[in-house]
């Protein structure tokens, strides 16, 4: 008899409701626990986000929203996925990664730019699961997902009116050269906040993220580069 978790994930319609595609469900119960289960530091800052993160799934989840998956969108650094799954089911992480691997073939990959820079095309891409853009359309609250391949540096950039959190799936990761952050940790970015992201040398990084903030502003979000020559205003991660 074939072990249940060996099992493929079951057809889910065209178009469904959330309750009917048990794959996107049991993910987002996945978000729920990492905002519900996880430590907040004696942060009183950090608290309080994980709360709004987990009050405003539960309110989404609750209202039973529509499905519908985008086309794919294949970017280079996917074919790292793979690898970053395989190290996420080794730790402590191993739920989530499992609940993405359900789903990995129907998430769209995305750079976020009109024109990506070249150095970030083969190396970095993301997908939205809740949100605007997800297959769980939501303007209040966007959750997803972001891929490094080894040896990434993601520039100094920040957010304006986003507050954002991020959890690692799999891979070691450094936000600002400050500290190395581990499977399972969290790191809370208030709006405005600048930050350059470096990954390990060896091994991808999978990231889970939630942005909250105004419904125009998840809409619409704006991405301030810094650098020594000159700052440009892009849309994206």
């Amino acid at each position: 008899m074939n072990d249940p978790e060996d099992l493929p994930p079951e057809p889910e319609p065209a178009v469904a409701r959330l309750l009917e595609c048990p794959s996107w469900l049991y993910l987002l119960r996945e978000f729920d626990t990492l905002y519900r289960q996880g430590s907040a530091g004696g942060s009183r800052l950090i608290r309080s986000h994980r709360k709004r993160v987990r009050d405003t799934l539960s309110a989404i989840v609750e209202a039973n929203p529509i499905v519908t998956v985008r086309p794919a969108e294949p970017k280079p650094v996917v074919s790292h996925l793979p690898r970053a799954l395989d190290l996420g089911e080794r730790g402590a992480m191993r739920d989530m990664a499992r609940a993405v691997s359900r789903v990995a073939d129907r998430l769209t990959w995305e750079y976020g730019y009109q024109s990506v820079p070249r150095h970030l095309a083969r190396k970095y891409a993301y997908c939205e699961v809740l949100g605007p853009r997800g297959p769980l359309v939501s303007d209040r609250l966007v959750l997803g997902f972001v891929l490094f391949a080894p040896a990434t540096t993601y520039p100094q950039h920040s957010h304006e009116e986003i507050e954002e959190s991020y959890i690692s799936v799999a891979g070691a990761w450094s936000e600002n050269d400050v500290a190395v952050h581990a499977p399972g940790s969290l790191i809370l970015n208030r709006p405005g906040d600048e930050r350059r992201i470096t990954t390990a040398d060896l091994d991808p990084c999978l990231l889970a993220y939630a942005w909250t903030g105004s419904e125009g502003r998840l809409a619409a979000p704006t991405m301030k580069f810094s650098s020594n020559r000159r700052n440009r205003i892009s849309k994206g991660i």
